[in-house]
């Protein structure tokens, strides 16, 4: 068997287990809490309970306010995701959870209780930072925990979950449209915000720390119990390759120690600048595919096309729930090709589809073609499937990638606060567009879309199987890698550990290696 094949032997020794599986299942709440937080305010603004109350249709600031309730709620999501970093490196990625999941509590509480609209804005803010909080640092968490011969599928579940969020308040929505018996009716599908992440935080006491987090605090022996429980192969009862991926960790830690993790760390050193453009790129690319509009205006889009007020609502929450299944699907496959060419062929698709949707809307919209309207339809749900399967969830493992332990936090909520900041464009920009340029405004997404994805295709480098310790090698840091898989080499027999980084094999013997921290880790002469 050859060194690369001993390398696959390895990884593929990493199980997923019922504990994992469970972590995952909680940490999924996080995701649930982004989607049905930046969401709900659609079935909000829908209700006619709340424009009432609040005398938005009279007053005549009340178009500004409603401008100003998205407005806050993106800005608090840039400056939560660029703060999220003090609080994932200093006191960990639970805790980084935790955050989110208190704020996100508290903003839905205050919104669902607001007696004048100064609060409910007020506490938007609030809103935001808490969900795109959550949004980057669930999957920190689910990179640094996750096999690695699987990781883009499980970090998907991050991208299901947040789908089903989105699902959910959907269909709130949509139930909640015919009960108008009250002047408070709005007020319980807010209130339902607190419910997503105070299940989170209730199950974060039960969720292990991240294995890297706790060695980079010197706390190796929590991270071994943590790894080892994480990735136990029932198959061997002395989880050598856990242990394996534990020594590489170590090794490579104690190099990232050495190394700056500051922002200015990240703008002054080239190929941690290169990461950072490639992480703002990715999801900047990945938000040219129009998804924001579609989502967020999709009862209007519908209502363009001629279709009744509840067909407005119905359309959007099934579109949703099309995706929850597409994203599902898309687990199966996220592996299976190199990331930057899956997530540009999905833009591709999506671009595609708004392409056929732009040249209906120009032709037929307004018509009374119903076969044409249909069609207009029928590519929104062809847009879900590109966007579904290539690029919900596989963003999220391939900005997780990127970067090193002692820079992931601050690379991942660079690329979400990157989301916030192309929400911010497109949201405010939609509404007054699509009224004054109508399908033509498609095409500000389809030609930077299609240029972003043309040059993902060909430029941006692919990590997918890779040990998080090895991907700064293709960015031209192999100096700074400690020990590759492949020059690990696993005794399953004997349950012993030979590093041969920088040593080689020679005449048959092994050369003399200094003895691995963990337990399994011998030295050999």
């Amino acid at each position: 068997m050859g060194r690369h094949d001993a390398e696959e032997g390895i990884l593929r020794r990493q199980k997923l287990n019922v504990h994992t599986v469970a972590v995952l299942a909680v940490l999924g709440f996080g995701s649930i809490t982004y989607g049905y937080t930046a969401s709900i305010i659609g079935t909000t603004l829908g209700q006619p309970s709340f424009i009432a109350y609040f005398d938005l249709d009279t007053r005549a600031d009340g178009t500004d306010l409603i401008s100003t309730m998205n407005g806050l709620f993106q800005t608090g999501g840039v400056i939560g995701s660029l703060l999220l970093p003090t609080v994932a490196d200093k006191y960990g990625r639970r805790w980084a959870c935790a955050l989110s999941a208190i704020l996100a509590i508290v903003s839905g509480a205050v919104m669902a209780g607001s007696v004048n609209v100064g609060m409910f804005i007020a506490f938007r803010f609030v809103a935001g930072a808490a969900a795109f909080m959550a949004l980057a640092a669930v999957p920190i968490l689910m990179n640094e925990i996750v096999p690695v011969h699987m990781r883009g599928a499980l970090v998907d579940v991050h991208a299901v979950m947040l789908v089903l969020g989105y699902t959910i308040q959907a269909w709130v929505g949509f139930g909640f449209y015919f009960w108008q018996s009250s002047s408070n009716t709005w007020r319980p599908p807010v209130a339902i915000q607190c419910f997503w992440p105070l299940c989170l935080l209730i199950g974060l006491f039960f969720v292990p720390e991240s294995p890297r987090w706790l060695i980079m605090q010197g706390r190796n022996a929590e991270a071994e119990a943590v790894l080892l429980k994480l990735h136990a192969d029932p198959t061997d009862p002395d989880n050598t390759a856990a242990k394996a991926e534990l020594y590489q960790i170590q090794k490579q830690i104690a190099i990232d120690k050495t190394l700056g993790n500051t922002w200015w760390h990240i703008w002054k050193k080239p190929s941690y600048r290169k990461r950072a453009f490639l992480a703002i790129g990715t999801t900047g690319i990945v938000q040219c595919s129009g998804v924001l509009v579609i989502n967020n205006y999709g009862p209007s889009l519908y209502k363009s096309l001629d279709y009744s007020a509840i067909k407005q609502l119905l359309y959007p929450a099934a579109w949703l729930t099309f995706g929850l299944g597409l994203n599902i699907i898309g687990m199966f496959f996220v592996d299976r090709f190199p990331r930057p060419k899956f997530i540009a062929f999905g833009v591709l698709g999506c671009m595609a589809s708004l392409i056929v949707e732009a040249a209906l809307v120009a032709d037929f919209v307004p018509s009374t073609n119903t076969a044409a309207l249909q069609a207009a339809v029928a590519m929104f749900f062809i847009f879900q499937v590109f966007y579904g399967i290539c690029l919900d969830g596989p963003q999220f493992a391939y900005l997780g990638e990127m970067f090193p332990t002692h820079l992931r936090a601050k690379g991942v909520c660079l690329g979400v606060a990157m989301i916030s900041l192309m929400n911010i464009m497109w949201l405010q920009s939609a509404p007054i567009a699509f009224a004054n340029i109508g399908w033509k405004f498609y095409l500000c997404f389809i030609i930077p879309g299609t240029i972003g994805a043309v040059i993902m295709w060909m430029l941006f480098p692919d990590t997918n199987g890779l040990p998080l310790e090895e991907v700064a090698a293709i960015f031209g840091d192999a100096d700074e890698v400690a020990v590759y898989q492949r020059e690990i080499e696993v005794d399953f027999a004997t349950h012993t550990i030979v590093d041969h980084h920088g040593q080689g094999i020679k005449g048959g013997e092994v050369a003399h290696v200094e003895p691995g921290t963990a337990p399994g880790i011998e030295k050999q002469a």
